[in-house]
């Protein structure tokens, strides 16, 4: 059954490092989860067995080449039509971890989160809010390689390898340039989580007076 109004749509992005996990669940715990759904682009990567390997044997998942595009902006648009869709987790090719199969249904509030939202066109003009969270490069580099090395179990080399040609220079050529057009730009260089849950409370009071006032 289709949705009579389409949803309001919040864009977030962020170069890796910035905190999206952090502030995207504070800001889920703001609405019930009829409120609000999340889809996000980490989901839609395409197998790393199907992909071209470099010289160095690693792969470069930092390209909007490296997302399964057209499936990603289906889903989008199931959202937007009332249909509930279903994803297999994306495991960042961990054979340890069995991946879930993730259900989205549709709701008055929508989260598109992801590296290259601005980029593609066809998902950046879906947006009515456009969020960019930003860290400083060093600050950003020290929180990935806490995640990579410890949640991930990936060699620090590698790491350091990736993020310097792959992470930042694809953060400065398909995220940063939309930067100026985003309607809300978050700096967030410190570990201290209450600048962010205040940031988080005001743009949900706000939300919820513009895209749950009907309801």
């Amino acid at each position: 059954m289709k949705r009579t109004n389409p949803p309001y749509v919040i864009g977030i992005a962020g170069s890796s490092g910035s905190g999206k996990t952090f502030f995207l669940n504070c800001f889920l715990d703001h609405f019930a989860p009829a409120e609000i759904a999340l889809i996000s682009q980490d989901d839609y990567y395409i197998p790393a067995h199907t992909k071209t390997r470099e010289e160095n044997k690693l792969y470069n998942f930092d390209l909007p080449t490296a997302i399964d595009r057209a499936a990603f902006y289906h889903d989008i648009q199931s959202l937007f039509n009332g249909r509930t869709i279903y994803r297999q987790e994306y495991t960042f090719n961990n054979p340890a971890l069995t991946p879930k199969t993730l259900e989205t249904k549709p709701a008055p509030i929508l989260i598109v989160e992801g590296l290259f939202i601005f980029y593609y066109a066809e998902v950046n003009t879906l947006l009515n809010h456009r969020i960019f969270l930003h860290a400083e490069e060093d600050i950003a580099l020290q929180r990935r390689l806490k995640r990579d090395l410890i949640e991930r179990g990936y060699d620090e080399d590698d790491v350091r390898y990736k993020w310097e040609h792959h992470v930042m220079p694809a953060y400065r050529k398909y995220l940063l340039p939309f930067r100026e057009q985003c309607d809300r730009i978050i700096i967030n260089n410190t570990d201290d989580p209450v600048p962010i849950q205040a940031i988080v409370d005001e743009i949900s009071a706000d939300l919820r007076s513009k895209a749950l006032k009907t309801l």
